[in-house]
């Protein structure tokens, strides 16, 4: 059971989660003076931190510091990460933004120099060695110390009351949201709903306040400020009657749409040409978000293929020599959008299947493998290739796993969900390889694999990857078990 503040939800409840946990929700942009100035506060620390860089330096200030300060706080507003907790993920996402923001500034101090090459420096470098890492350990203790503070800070802002009509599991992860203190500025009074005690998903039913009859009556009485509608999209006399009852109030209403029904990929609210629309299942690389993916592909692809290509070409030269074929073995697989792309792999194996129409997973003790190929697929080796399909745009460094033509038309139909996995691009590795579901092609293997895949494209984010990276790293490190 799950208690906040004399509040009790049944832990055998589903509950819809459209973000992982751990990942940092943005602050909640409410119009409250609170909340603008929490947006402010990243900002205001790196810019201080500028000053005492300066300070620390033995320098005056100089009018291009000041144009400096303005950058920063520039580039580092808004501050969007809470500061009620503080985890691994936020810790990630904050180093993020401090090296976005001084990448930025010795950007532009870059530039400036390099039009105007006789004119003063924009910033001093000097200053910039002490500022960065200054700025950095501000922030990191600002965001680890104010978790300790954020109870006591509420009290100096007031609190709406808000109503939650319906317990459905999107009502009911809203619930605890409230309870925990996510969404500023709000007292969670109570539930409006006509089912029977047995039957609510609340476990102290004595927080249930009234029927749907009475929500007007019961929103007056309690002087509620916002009231959710945790209804089903179905629902749409209910939802009329209930909008009905409000009309002669000043409460804000929301409307919490159960989409519980659906498997939902990346659910978001979106507007397009004007309409409203509720996304359940769509890729979380849109815009901005999807061209960052695609620069750190390339980034990283850059910065290790020149010291790969000796290492390449030494594991090309054995393998010609070591067996009759090809040094490299293509095979077609599904990529983006279900569309075949051709992936690139050392050849390790005596056959070369095409993966079209019949495919054969290797075993631990395969005879088809050749010698040279058995130590290549252990260490992963046999891998390194497909850096190519990255940077010609088919591949990404994080993402499913591809699987071979045949594999994919035997169990599309046995797996449900299991061709959502081609929303993103495939990648070299994934969350499922990490978390040890790498080989198998029996139904559970697959079934484990593509629920690892699908809790990626609902979980993702920039951290998520770096996470998957280094976890990557670390098993070619220590060896993988299931690499064979």
């Amino acid at each position: 059971m799950l208690t906040f503040r004399g509040f009790s939800f049944s832990r055998h409840a589903k509950v819809t989660k459209t973000h992982p946990d751990g990942v940092p929700e943005y602050i909640h942009r409410t119009g409250r003076p609170w909340s603008a100035l929490l947006s402010t506060v990243d900002s205001i620390i790196m810019v201080l931190s500028y000053w005492g860089a300066v300070n620390v330096a033995g320098l005056s200030m100089r009018q291009h510091d000041l144009i400096a300060m303005l950058v920063i706080g520039m580039a580092a507003y808004p501050g969007r990460l809470p500061y009620h907790r503080f985890n691994p993920s936020i810790n990630l996402y904050l180093t993020m933004n401090w090296l976005m923001a001084v990448a930025f500034l010795a950007a532009i101090g870059a530039l400036l120099r390099a039009f105007f090459p006789t004119a003063e420096p924009l910033i001093d470098w000097n200053v910039l060695l002490v500022w960065a890492p200054l700025s950095l350990a501000a922030l990191l203790a600002l965001h680890l110390l104010t978790p300790l503070a954020a109870p006591y800070m509420r009290r100096f802002y007031g609190k709406g009351k808000a109503l939650i009509v319906g317990t459905n599991e999107s009502a009911l992860r809203l619930a605890q949201l409230i309870e925990k203190g996510e969404i500023e500025g709000q007292q969670l009074i109570g539930f409006i709903d006509d089912r029977s005690h047995d039957r609510l998903r609340v476990a102290t039913p004595e927080h249930v306040l009234g029927p749907f009859s009475d929500l007007g009556a019961i929103a007056k009485r309690e002087g509620v400020d916002t009231i959710y509608l945790g209804m089903p999209m179905t629902s749409h006399a209910r939802l009329q009657n209930l909008l009905e009852q409000l009309r002669d109030t000043t409460v804000s209403v929301y409307f919490v749409p159960d989409i519980s029904i659906s498997d939902v990929i990346q659910g978001r609210l979106t507007v397009l040409g004007g309409v409203p629309m509720l996304a359940v299942c769509e890729t979380p690389f849109m815009g901005s978000i999807g061209m960052a993916k695609r620069f750190l592909d390339l980034a990283i692809c850059v910065a290790i293929l020149p010291v790969l290509l000796p290492v390449l070409g030494v594991i090309a030269l054995l393998i010609k020599v070591s067996s009759p074929g090809p040094a490299i073995f293509k095979q077609r697989r599904f990529g983006l959008g279900g569309e075949e792309i051709t992936m690139l792999k050392f050849r390790t194996m005596k056959v070369m299947e095409d993966g079209q129409n019949t495919y054969t997973q290797v075993t631990r003790a395969d005879d088809r493998v050749t010698p040279l190929g058995r130590i290549l697929r252990k260490t992963s080796l046999d891998e390194l290739p497909q850096l190519l399909n990255v940077l010609g745009g088919s591949m990404s460094l994080v993402g499913p796993r591809p699987h071979a033509l045949a594999v994919n038309e035997q169990f599309r139909q046995l797996i449900p969900g299991y061709m959502v996995r081609h929303k993103v691009k495939p990648g070299i590795t994934g969350w499922a390889q990490v978390n040890g579901c790498r080989g198998g092609d029996d139904l559970e293997s697959m079934r484990k694999r593509t629920a690892f895949d699908l809790e990626y494209l609902r979980s993702w984010n920039s951290a998520l990857d770096l996470i998957i990276l280094w976890k990557t790293a670390m098993m070619l490190i220590k060896g993988d078990k299931n690499a064979f």
